[in-house]
């Protein structure tokens, strides 16, 4: 079994190309409707807009906020600096400026993303010993 987190954003587009800029991923679908993101040709993530119900109806209530509230988008990433470092050039809202969760021995930054899903982004579990 393997996860595969869908979220709805206002913008399938501009959002692929955060996701794909802040993770190191790339779109294996694209459009304006839905989209999946990929890294090393394994679905990390889908995108899908708010607006369209394709054959299952809605997905979720737009005006319901904050999106995603008490969800967290976690990818664990062996590349954690270029990662922090990608989310200084997009100029990522930081909620968690990087720092160690001792109870992981492991780096963590906690991001907001455009719609205002939380990300974090974690260097391996005991990576510092």
């Amino acid at each position: 079994m393997r996860p595969q987190p869908l979220i709805a954003v206002a913008d399938v587009e501009a959002s692929s190309r955060w996701y794909q800029r802040l993770l190191g991923c790339e779109s294996d679908h694209g459009g304006p409707e839905y989209e999946r993101l990929v890294h090393g040709g394994v679905l990390i993530l889908q995108l899908h807009r708010w607006e369209v119900e394709h054959h299952h109806g809605s997905i979720g209530d737009p005006t319901a906020r904050p999106y995603g509230n008490g969800v967290l988008l976690w990818f664990e990433t062996d590349a954690f600096d270029a990662a922090v470092a990608r989310a200084a050039e997009l100029r990522a809202e930081v909620v968690l400026a990087p720092h160690v969760n001792p109870n992981a021995g492991h780096r963590e930054i906690w991001l907001r993303d455009p719609d205002g899903y939380t990300v974090v982004l974690a260097s391996p579990a005991g990576d510092l010993g």
